[in-house]
């Protein structure tokens, strides 16, 4: 089954990984931190080289999302798609896993699950 996780960050910090911009793992010792990013690059070779990795994106600053409704007929656009959210929607994996306990785990290595969070969604085929 194929399991969307949704990586979430703080904007006021927006750069790709977001987690490398974090006061938090700023604020980690230099080997802490060191060995968290040896942690993600190595959870990327993992999914990669496994074939769970079926695709990953980051996405630009929330301030140049748009959300669009249409209310009686009439498309309306505003700022942002969460315009009141502390951490918004960074990017995200699309994993194929044997389990959703093995989807949680990947979500739990991502190193941004630590900072902000990182949603997990079963994906509906077809």
């Amino acid at each position: 089954m194929k399991y969307l996780l949704l990586i979430y960050g703080n904007p006021r910090n927006w750069a790709h990984p977001i987690f490398l911009y974090e006061p938090g793992f700023l604020a980690m010792p230099a080997e802490e931190r060191e060995e968290l990013t040896r942690q993600a690059e190595a959870l990327h070779r993992e999914i990669t080289e496994s074939g769970e990795l079926v695709a990953g994106v980051a996405l630009a600053d929330p301030a140049t999302a748009r959300s669009i409704r249409v209310r009686d007929g009439v498309p309306v656009i505003s700022d942002g798609p969460y315009a009141e959210a502390k951490e918004q929607l960074a990017g995200y994996f699309m994993v194929e896993c044997a389990s959703p306990e093995r989807a949680y785990a990947i979500a739990a290595r991502i190193p941004d699950a630590r900072f902000a969070a990182v949603e997990v969604h079963p994906v509906v085929d077809g």
